[in-house]
């Protein structure tokens, strides 16, 4: 099983930095699917809360993430997107209204159901304890320059 990857690692990864980096930990991840857990949607100064609440689709923002540090994750550094962007969204299923009254953490899966050079489609899940959240799928069109020169690394998958 692969080893887990922290906060840290995530926000020198994807674009998202600061509080706008949802994601606590990648849990595991292979080269089609990634489990990342999070306890961001908890937090009183949230940035994408609204009116004092969390919106469950909110949620496809976490999951857009973990598509991120997936595509991070698998890349390989010269091959690796600078940025992607969700294009579509379909079949997207919100089975709460909000998410920060969710007692447990958030645990987000994405699986690589197809993809290349310049596109990817997820499907996606987002649950907190037992309970289903939300799922959908997500295309994701990747931008072609990479951020090797940049000094990203990618640890081993063992």
């Amino acid at each position: 099983m692969p080893k887990t990857l922290d906060r840290s690692w995530i926000e020198k990864n994807i674009p998202h930095h600061g509080r706008m980096c949802l994601l606590d930990e990648v849990m595991e991840w292979d080269a089609s699917h990634i489990r990342c857990r999070s306890s961001t949607h908890r937090l009183p100064d949230h940035p994408l809360r609204s009116h004092g609440r969390l919106g469950a689709a909110c949620g496809i923002e976490y999951a857009a993430q973990a598509m991120a540090v997936h595509g991070a994750l698998t890349g390989g550094e010269s091959a690796r997107p600078e940025a992607g962007f969700l294009a579509a969204l379909r079949d997207v299923r919100l089975h709460v209204l909000r998410l920060d009254d969710c007692d447990a953490e958030l645990h987000c899966e994405a699986v690589l159901v197809a993809g290349n050079q310049g596109s990817a489609l997820y499907e996606f899940a987002l649950q907190s304890g037992a309970r289903q959240l939300l799922r959908g799928r997500a295309t994701v069109v990747l931008d072609a320059g990479n951020r090797a020169s940049a000094g990203v690394s990618v640890p081993e998958n063992a």
